[in-house]
C-alpha cells in the first residue's frame, strides 16, 4: 500500500506546529545521515553484563512452564514457527529480508528510503519484521537457562551474528521503525541475561565489537528518531522501554547515562499520557493495554536490577493498569477484543499453549499484590518468576479498588456480568487516542457479549494492517461491528489505514451495574454524534433472573437507511427464521443455546464468509480470519421507531 498525496495532506492536517517541527527536524537529520556513513561506535573496553538473574531463579519455574517452553524450543530448532497465520519452516536458518506470504524479499538500500508500507515492493512488512524482533531467540535463550543444553545458546548465537551481519546500520527495512528496534534491543537484554550461565555469552556481547556496534546504533537510532505527537501511543513506549532497557543493562558507552535518563522521563510520561486514571490504556484497544502493561514492567524490573530509582508514578500506572485487566476479563480471562490488535507483545519467554492474560495477572500478584475480588489464575508461566526475581517491592501508598469495578467512566466502558459467566462488553467512549486516533476501530456503541467466554456476539477484531485495504476497512468499519450503521457509511471517517479524520463523539448516559449481580437487572445507556444531525442511541438491559440481554437502538432525527448487524462468534451456529435466530454451540462438550429475535421493523439475511465486499469474518489473531455468521438488518430509521433485540440464553 502507498500513500498518495492527499493521504500526506490529510495526515499533516492532524499535527499540530510543534509536530509538524519535529518531523522536519527528523528529515533534515534523516536527509544528514545518508550522506554519510554510519559513524563507529565509541571505543569500550572492560564491559561487562551485571544486570543477571538473582540465584535460584531459574529453579522457581513452575514444571510444566519449563515443559512448555522447551517444547516450544525444540520447534524452533527445527525451524518451526507461525507468524501470524503463515507457517514457516525456514527458521533454523532464516533469511531475514524474506516475506514468506508474498514470497518477496525486501530492498536492502538506505533505510530511510525503503517503501515499506508498499507491500508490492517489499512484502508483507509485518511477515518480515516479526521474527527479527527476536522473540523466538528470548524463547530459545530462556531454554537454555532452564536445560542447560547448549545447543539453544549456540542457535541464539549463530543467528544474532547472521542478523547483525546481514542488518548493518541504516541499511534495510529493519532500520526504519521506532518500535521494532525498542523491542529488539529489549529482546537483546533478556537473551544476553538468560545466556549468563553460557561460556560464550560475554564473546556474544560485551566482547563482540560487532554486537557493540549494533547496540549503540540502536541506541542512537532511538534518540534521534522518537515517535512524535499524534504518533506518540504505544510506538513510543516501545522505544523508551526498549532504549531504557539497553542503557540500565548494556550500560558501557559515554552516552549510557544520558540515553537512560532520557528514555526513563519519556517513560514515565507517556505511560501517563497512554492510560486513563481508572487504569485502561487510552487507545481503547486490549492488546496494546497489553503490550504496553508488559513493557511497562520489563522497563521496572531493568531499572531494580540496575538500582536506577524510577518514579512513583511509574510504577502506580502499572498497578492500575493491572487492577483494570483483572476487572475487565471474563470468567476465562479473556479481555475484550476492543480496537486493534496485532498479537504484539512486549518480552516472550513462554511456550506455546501459555496463557497471555492469565500470565499477565500472575506477574500482576507478584509485583503488587492481589485483590480479594480478582478472578482467580490458574495456569503457571515462565515470565513471571524471571520479571518478579528482579522487580523490588512496590511500595505505593495508594488505594486501590475495593470492589470489583464495571463502568470506567473515563473509557466509556461498561461490563455488565450475569450468572453463568453472561459477560458483555458496552463501548460509549472516546473514538480512539490522539488527533489520528491509529488503533479505533468505528465501533461506538458496540457491544460484545460472551457465555462462559465463548464469544456469542462478538468482535470480529482486525486480521491485517497493510496490503490489503479491503479488509483493514472492513475489519475497523461500523457494519463490522455489533452497532447501527445509517446511509451505508461509517461512523467515523477514515483518512488512511491508521487515520481517521473525524470522530464520532460518544457519551454514557447510564451506567448501573449493580443490578445484575443480585439477580436483577444491570443497565446502560449511550449515544453517540458520528452521524450528524442524526444521534444514535442505545440502551442495553442484563436481567440475571431471566437471563436476558435486551438493546433498544434509537436514531433520534430525519428519515435514513439504516444497517443494524450482529456478528456471531465462529463457534456459533445459527438458524434463522425471519427474525428469530437460534443460537448453538458447545462448551467443554456441553451443548448450549441462546434465542436472538431481532426487530421486526427490519428485514433480516444471514452473511457467511462474503468477499465482495467483505462480510461474515471472525479474525482470531492477526493475519487469520475464518468465516462467521453475521446477522444484518436492512430498513429504515424514521425518527420514531426504536429497533428492540432480545438475546436469551438457555443454558
Amino acid at each position: 500500500m502507498t500513500m498518495s498525496a492527499g493521504w500526506y495532506l490529510r495526515r499533516l492536517s492532524r499535527m499540530g506546529p510543534r509536530e509538524v517541527a519535529g518531523r522536519a527536524g527528523d528529515a533534515v537529520r534523516r536527509r544528514r545521515w545518508r550522506a554519510a556513513p554510519p559513524p563507529d561506535c565509541p571505543s569500550v573496553t572492560g564491559a561487562r553484563f551485571t544486570a543477571v538473574l538473582p540465584a535460584g531463579t531459574v529453579a522457581a519455574v513452575p514444571p510444566d512452564a519449563a515443559k512448555r517452553l522447551v517444547a516450544e524450543a525444540d520447534r524452533l530448532m527445527d525451524g518451526h514457527a507461525e507468524f501470524f497465520g503463515v507457517v514457516r519452516d525456514d527458521l533454523a536458518d532464516p533469511d531475514w529480508r524474506y516475506d514468506p506470504k508474498t514470497g518477496r524479499r525486501a530492498p536492502q538500500g538506505y533505510a530511510f528510503d525503503v517503501p515499506y508500507r508498499d507491500e508490492d515492493a517489499v512484502g508483507d512488512i509485518k511477515q518480515i519484521w516479526e521474527p527479527s524482533r527476536h522473540q523466538y531467540l528470548t524463547v530459545l535463550a530462556a531454554a537454555y537457562a532452564v536445560t542447560g543444553n547448549e545447543r539453544y545458546a549456540e542457535r541464539v548465537a549463530g543467528h544474532l551474528r547472521s542478523w547483525w551481519a546481514a542488518n548493518p546500520p541504516l541499511r534495510g527495512v529493519h532500520w526504519t521503525s521506532g518500535i521494532e528496534l525498542g523491542i529488539r534491543l529489549l529482546s537483546w537484554v533478556w537473551i544476553r541475561r538468560l545466556l549468563d550461565g553460557w561460556p560464550g555469552a560475554a564473546a556474544l556481547f560485551e566482547g563482540d565489537p560487532v554486537a557493540l556496534h549494533q547496540i549503540w546504533h540502536h541506541q542512537r537510532w532511538l534518540a534521534a528518531f522518537p515517535s512524535r505527537g499524534s504518533s506518540a501511543n504505544n510506538h513510543v513506549i516501545a522505544e523508551a522501554a526498549g532504549q531504557f532497557a539497553a542503557a540500565c543493562a548494556f550500560d558501557w558507552f559515554p552516552a549510557s547515562a544520558r540515553w537512560r535518563a532520557d528514555a526513563l522521563r519519556s517513560l514515565e510520561r507517556h505511560l501517563r499520557a497512554n492510560t486513563f486514571p481508572s487504569g485502561l490504556n487510552r487507545e481503547l484497544a486490549s492488546e496494546y493495554h497489553g503490550l504496553v502493561l508488559e513493557l511497562g514492567l520489563a522497563a521496572v524490573a531493568e531499572a531494580d536490577a540496575a538500582g536506577v530509582p524510577v518514579p512513583a508514578t511509574v510504577r502506580l500506572v502499572l498497578l492500575r493498569m493491572t487492577d483494570a485487566l483483572a476487572a475487565v476479563v471474563d470468567d476465562r480471562l479473556r479481555p475484550p477484543r476492543q480496537g486493534d490488535a496485532d498479537d504484539g507483545h512486549g518480552l516472550v519467554v513462554d511456550g506455546a499453549g501459555t496463557d497471555r492474560w492469565a500470565s499477565l495477572l500472575a506477574t500482576g500478584d507478584a509485583v503488587f499484590g492481589r485483590l480479594a475480588w480478582w478472578p482467580e489464575v490458574t495456569g503457571t508461566d515462565v515470565r513471571t518468576p524471571l520479571l518478579a526475581a528482579l522487580c523490588g517491592p512496590a511500595r505505593l501508598s495508594v488505594s486501590r479498588p475495593a470492589s470489583r469495578p464495571a463502568h470506567f467512566a473515563d473509557a466509556g466502558m461498561t461490563i455488565l456480568r450475569g450468572p453463568e459467566g453472561i459477560w458483555c462488553r458496552c463501548d460509549g467512549g472516546p473514538h480512539g487516542f490522539l488527533s489520528i486516533a491509529a488503533h479505533a476501530h468505528a465501533d461506538a456503541l458496540s457491544v460484545e457479549v460472551r457465555h462462559d467466554g465463548v464469544d456469542v456476539l462478538a468482535d470480529p477484531g482486525t486480521y491485517c494492517y497493510h496490503g490489503q485495504p479491503a479488509w483493514r476497512r472492513y475489519f475497523r468499519s461500523t457494519l463490522g461491528h455489533n452497532t447501527l450503521e445509517l446511509d451505508g457509511g461509517d461512523q467515523s471517517v477514515s483518512g488512511g489505514p491508521f487515520l481517521w479524520t473525524r470522530h464520532a463523539r460518544s457519551r454514557v448516559l447510564a451506567a448501573d451495574t449493580s443490578g445484575a449481580s443480585s439477580h436483577g437487572t444491570a443497565r446502560w445507556c449511550a449515544e453517540h454524534d458520528g452521524y450528524r444531525p442524526s444521534t444514535h442511541r442505545r440502551r442495553v438491559e442484563l436481567s440475571a433472573a431471566e437471563r436476558e440481554l435486551r438493546v433498544v437502538d434509537e436514531v433520534l432525527g430525519p428519515r435514513r437507511p439504516v444497517r443494524l448487524a450482529f456478528h456471531l462468534g465462529p463457534a456459533v451456529g445459527a438458524e434463522l427464521v425471519g427474525n428469530l435466530a437460534e443460537l448453538t454451540w458447545t462448551r467443554d462438550g456441553e451443548d448450549r443455546s441462546a434465542v436472538l429475535v431481532l426487530p421486526g421493523e427490519l428485514t433480516w439475511r444471514a452473511h457467511r464468509g462474503e468477499t465482495e465486499p467483505p462480510l461474515g469474518w471472525y479474525s482470531a489473531g492477526f493475519g487469520r480470519k475464518e468465516p462467521t455468521t453475521t446477522l444484518v438488518g436492512t430498513g429504515v430509521a424514521d425518527g420514531l421507531r426504536g429497533f428492540t433485540t432480545v438475546l436469551t440464553f438457555r443454558g
